[in-house]
């Protein structure tokens, strides 16, 4: 079970969200605070997985309660809540595991509960973190949420769940980079992530694997050693 603790100078939103992760049966113990100083008390007293910090706190700021956490021996897992995204660059700079907008959606409060399992039993092991654009605006997104890459010319497109982002990298350099994080050369267009392999027909006369509901081509070219590695990582290819 993951012990946590709720962290907003708004009593409401504190309520809301405990009351949210109150439906998760992985969650145990949900201990509130209504202030930085009442969060950093419960810390010393309580033992405690995952902290979710509201950033914009009067007097200590979810920020600062993390630069505290992180000068622990043992820090529990931290996820910033706000209702802007001006402060995700600093937020993941102190190895945030999640930060979510509020208000805070059931379905993604559960990716967030999974990341935090996962930590869990990975240890401290702290997500890949990636710096992209948007609209102008630069916010950073976890590598191992992107189910696959589509070349741009010289920029490559990351897609996840939610939207995708254009980088200034070609496909090729991200190849190699992210080849020891699951992700595999399919086509000279298309890298795909292991880890959101859905659907394949490797037998086709066009191979093809679906990939967060996308339908992607494999080439000849790249066969081969996709049947490899799906069969290393005991992914089975269907006909």
């Amino acid at each position: 079970m993951i012990n946590v603790l709720v962290a907003d100078d708004e009593l409401p939103a504190v309520e809301e969200l405990a009351f949210l992760l109150g439906r998760d049966e992985r969650i145990g113990a949900i201990h509130r605070a209504a202030s930085g100083a009442e969060a950093l008390s419960a810390l010393e007293t309580e033992s405690v997985d995952a902290v979710f910090l509201d950033i914009h706190m009067p007097a200590l700021s979810g920020l600062d309660i993390a630069r505290a956490i992180a000068r622990s021996p043992r820090p529990p897992a931290v996820v910033f809540v706000t209702a802007d995204e001006d402060c995700a660059l600093e937020a993941f700079e102190l190895a945030a595991v999640d930060y979510l907008l509020k208000p805070v959606r059931a379905e993604r409060l559960a990716r967030s509960i999974s990341r935090i399992s996962e930590l869990m039993k990975d240890g401290s092991k702290v997500p890949e973190m990636i710096t992209v654009d948007q609209g102008g605006t630069t916010r950073m997104i976890r590598r191992d949420d992107v189910s696959y890459v589509q070349a741009q010319g010289d920029y490559a497109r990351l897609h996840t769940a939610e939207a995708s982002y254009l980088i200034r990298v070609p496909l090729s350099d991200l190849e190699q980079q992210w080849a020891d994080a699951g992700f595999i050369r399919i086509h000279r267009s298309y890298l795909m992530s292991l880890n959101h392999v859905g659907h394949m027909k490797l037998a086709a006369a066009r191979p093809s694997v679906t990939v967060a509901g996308a339908e992607l081509p494999i080439s000849r070219r790249h066969l081969p050693s996709v049947r490899d590695k799906l069969e290393a990582t005991r992914i089975r290819p269907q006909g």
